[in-house]
């Protein structure tokens, strides 16, 4: 019997990205950048106003070289930004200025100021030739025709200087960066509009079972739905792949080995639910080791025990056999699936999250195998302690069934070695997706 560690390491090492695409910049989110984005142009590309407010020369409004710049802190611009700002500027006695033009944002008029002038600016909008400092709103009598300025600024106060973000020939994105909000903003300021990215790999789920009928079709005598496929395609679309659940397997062998064949030519994994757990499964176990190396090892791990993976095809496409009941099904994709197509994203993070909490019930575990038992992870509002609460086959009904699940929001791992967890012991758990 395999432990779970090494099915992991197999698994994992296994996982390839796909091959290099080139996308839209608005469908780059979450995928590993491909190549080295490098700016060809500064950005800003000229000086701008960082708030709205007044462009003037600071010699004009108290700002001489002889004045102390006081202590900065943070302070929010009309768009809620946070922007340096004098903390206690001393107050300034300066006759007002005239306002002799205005400046929106986006505007390609130049304009020239004159000493002691003032023109008004919008954040964004260009600075005036010979503007060398902005003079916020708030520090300003909001004049029309003229402005008093009320607080004194100096040379680049609330200017957004060119090259200030990025300058030529900067790095905007390194090459094996997972595409977050912050990457994609930076690669539309160099002025990208599409990436080479790894897409998102191809995951390929079909079932097996004479007894499997579709949701198309109502269930006869000995007939159940194929519920492990749905089950299993919907965890792989949560962890990031592009699934195509591919349906029921035909049971005549040669359709059966075509059908098979033709998905791991265009598939970066492959998933048979309903191809390990007695010998209803050794025709279809027959196919697969016909077309790759399938290792159906136990697995020292419950539910989920009984399960297959190898490499299949020239391409060596990592493949994962499943049993039909879809618990079993819905933890082995957890377990080994869901890290193997983070691993071919390039996340760093391949598994979910765990923390210690202390359980609220008794439960028992198969001796030798680690447990993964459904669960409700809560927190205790006094303390911020983590408590779970199993849920038992008392609960939830017998651990084959799905039900249970649906109410679960964690999963208890319990080590191999322990068989016995008493109400108040601290055990591991994982995150599962939240429920709204």
């Amino acid at each position: 019997m395999r432990s779970v560690e090494d099915q992991l390491a197999a698994v994992v090492d296994a996982a390839v990205a796909p091959e290099p695409i080139r996308v839209a910049l608005t469908d780059a989110l979450g995928l590993m950048c491909a190549e080295e984005v490098t700016s060809t142009k500064q950005v800003p590309g000229f000086p701008q106003a960082a708030v709205d407010g007044f462009a003037v020369r600071a010699v004009d409004v108290g700002g001489s070289v002889g004045l102390r710049r006081p202590e900065r802190r943070p302070e929010r611009g009309e768009e809620g930004e946070e922007q340096d700002a004098p903390a206690v500027p001393p107050p300034v006695r300066e006759q007002a200025l005239p306002v002799v033009g205005e400046v929106p944002a986006g505007s390609q008029k130049p304009l020239r100021l004159q000493p002691r002038q003032a023109v008004r600016v919008a954040t964004g909008a260009p600075l005036p030739t010979l503007a060398d400092a902005v003079l916020p709103l708030e520090w300003t009598d909001r004049g029309r025709k003229r402005v008093t300025p009320q607080r004194p600024v100096r040379t680049g106060d609330f200017v957004r200087k060119p090259g200030d973000d990025i300058q030529p020939g900067d790095i905007a994105v390194r090459q094996g960066t997972v595409l977050g909000p912050a990457q994609v903003g930076l690669a539309a300021a160099a002025g990208r509009d599409k990436l080479l990215v790894y897409p998102r790999p191809r995951v390929t789920v079909m079932s097996y079972g004479l007894e499997l009928v579709d949701l198309d079709r109502g269930p006869g005598l000995g007939q159940v739905y194929d519920i492990a496929s749905y089950v299993v395609a919907a965890a792989a679309k949560e962890a990031g792949a592009d699934v195509h659940r591919a349906g029921i397997i035909n049971a005549e062998p040669r359709r059966m080995r075509e059908t098979v064949a033709g998905h791991i030519a265009k598939s970066e994994f492959v998933v048979v639910t309903g191809a390990v757990g007695g010998s209803g499964a050794a025709p279809i176990q027959e196919i697969l080791r016909e077309l790759g190396q399938v290792d159906t090892t136990r697995v020292a791990m419950h539910p989920g025990s009984v399960q297959g993976f190898g490499l299949m095809g020239e391409e060596r496409v990592p493949a994962f056999l499943l049993p039909s009941n879809p618990v079993s099904a819905l933890v082995i994709a957890e377990t080994f699936i869901r890290p193997a197509i983070r691993r071919s994203l390039g996340k760093t993070a391949v598994t979910r999250r765990t923390v210690k909490a202390r359980s609220l019930r008794e439960l028992s575990s198969i001796p030798g195998r680690r447990g993964y038992i459904r669960a409700r992870l809560m927190r205790d509002a006094d303390s911020g302690d983590y408590l779970v609460e199993p849920l038992s086959a008392l609960e939830a009904g017998p651990t084959h069934l799905l039900a249970g699940f649906a109410e679960a929001n964690a999963m208890i791992h319990l080590p191999e070695e322990t068989t016995h967890v008493r109400p108040g012991d601290i055990v591991d758990v994982e995150f599962l997706r939240q429920r709204s």
